[in-house]
């Protein structure tokens, strides 16, 4: 199936897909991940562009922002939840572009690389660590 083979979601069927991949993670993924929010936006803000040194808004499709755990303070915890954002229309694009996967598919990759960041984990990590389960 292409990707013009499916209708583009809007920003609230993205965050239910994003909500129903944290819902399928195995347990001790979902209980050391907390209350982590999940936000999706059009695009990233300019500003953050700016400071990551991007220059195409369409380069980003997911940003965590909080304090990995990996380096959370018990005696000091982080009064901010942690934060993942879902940029809707870079990932759109990135998936029309491929034509090889689902919008499912694909929000679900970028969702769990930014959950990562909040375990401090590389990508192999997680891979290992979902096999495990």
């Amino acid at each position: 199936m292409s990707a013009f083979d499916q209708i583009a979601p809007g920003a609230d069927e993205m965050l239910a897909c994003a909500e129903k991949c944290f819902a399928e993670l195995p347990e001790f993924m979902r209980s050391a991940a907390g209350d982590v929010r999940i936000l999706v936006m059009d695009y990233a803000e300019d500003a953050l562009l700016d400071d990551m040194e991007i220059d195409d808004p369409l380069d980003l499709t997911g940003l965590y922002v909080g304090v990995p755990l990996t380096i959370e303070s018990v005696t000091q915890p982080t009064i901010e939840r942690p934060l993942i954002y879902l940029y809707r229309l870079p990932i759109l694009f990135e998936w029309a572009q491929r034509g090889d996967t689902t919008i499912e598919e694909l929000v679900t990759h970028v969702f769990i690389h930014e959950l990562g960041h909040h375990f401090g984990w590389s990508d192999e990590e997680i891979d290992a660590k979902l096999e495990e389960d």
